[in-house]
C-alpha cells in the first residue's frame, strides 16, 4: 500500500495535478481510500468503484480475511525461494483486451456465470501474476480500510447490485460512514467497468458535474 500510494502521487506530480479526483475499481477503490487518508491535501474527491470494505468480503476473501495472519509469512518464504532463483520463468501473458472481448460476447449470450467463473478465477489470476504479488493484493483487500469518517471530500461509490466477492447491502451500510457520499447501485456482479461500462460512465459525469457545480457556489454538494 505504502508504494500504491507513492505511485499515485508520483502520477499526479508528473501530470503537474496538484489537486484530483482519485478513481478506482475493487483494489483500486481501497488504494484511493487509502490515498485520501494520507494526501487529503492532494484530493478533491473520490470515485470508489466496488470498493472491498473487510466486513463485506465473500467467498474465498472472506477466508482470505481469516488466514491473513499466515500470508504475510507465505510472501516472506515465497521471496526467499525467489531470492535463490528459484521462481516461474515464464509468467502466462494477460490479454486484457482479449479477454474483455470474450467477457463481452459472453454476456451478450445472457451468460453471465461464464463471466463470474472467468474473472473470479483464482487460477487466472495466479497464471498471469507473480505468486508473491498475487498474495500481497489479498494482503491489501484483506486489511481494511482506514477510518471513513475522517475523508471529507464529496464521494461517489458505485457498486453491484449482485455481490459476486462481497455483500452489497452491508457495504452500502459501511459506507455511511463517509460524512459526504452518494451511492449508485447497478446491474452488475462486481465487474462494473465491463459490465455497466455506460452507466458507470453517466453516472460519474453527472456527479462531477455536481461537484464542480458546488465548488462554484461554495457549498458541497
Amino acid at each position: 500500500m505504502d508504494q500504491w500510494c507513492a505511485d499515485l502521487a508520483a502520477v499526479l506530480a508528473a501530470e503537474r495535478a496538484p489537486r484530483a479526483v482519485v478513481g478506482g475499481h475493487c483494489l483500486g477503490a481501497n488504494v484511493a481510500v487509502e490515498f485520501a487518508t494520507r494526501r487529503p491535501d492532494a484530493v478533491a474527491g473520490l470515485v470508489l468503484i466496488e470498493p472491498m470494505l473487510r466486513e463485506a468480503l465473500r467467498g474465498s476473501l472472506k477466508t482470505a480475511v481469516r488466514l491473513r495472519s499466515l500470508l504475510g509469512p507465505a510472501v516472506g518464504l515465497i521471496r526467499a525461494v525467489n531470492a535463490l532463483g528459484i521462481y516461474r520463468r515464464r509468467v502466462a501473458r494477460l490479454d486484457l483486451t482479449e479477454l474483455d472481448r470474450e467477457t463481452r460476447a459472453a454476456m451478450s449470450r445472457g451468460a453471465s456465470e461464464a463471466l463470474l467463473r472467468r474473472h473470479a478465477s483464482l487460477w487466472l489470476d495466479l497464471s498471469a501474476m507473480p505468486a508473491g504479488a498475487y498474495l500481497q493484493s489479498v494482503m491489501a483487500v484483506s486489511r481494511g480500510l482506514p477510518d471513513l469518517g475522517a475523508i471529507r471530500v464529496p464521494v461517489l461509490a458505485l457498486l453491484s447490485a449482485g455481490g459476486a466477492l462481497s455483500d452489497p447491502a452491508l457495504t452500502e451500510r459501511l459506507l455511511r460512514a463517509l460524512p459526504n457520499c452518494q451511492t449508485v447501485r447497478l446491474a452488475a456482479q462486481h465487474w462494473i467497468p465491463t459490465e455497466q461500462p455506460e452507466a458507470m460512465r453517466n453516472a460519474m459525469e453527472a456527479w462531477c458535474g455536481g461537484v464542480r457545480g458546488a465548488a462554484a457556489r461554495g457549498a458541497r454538494p
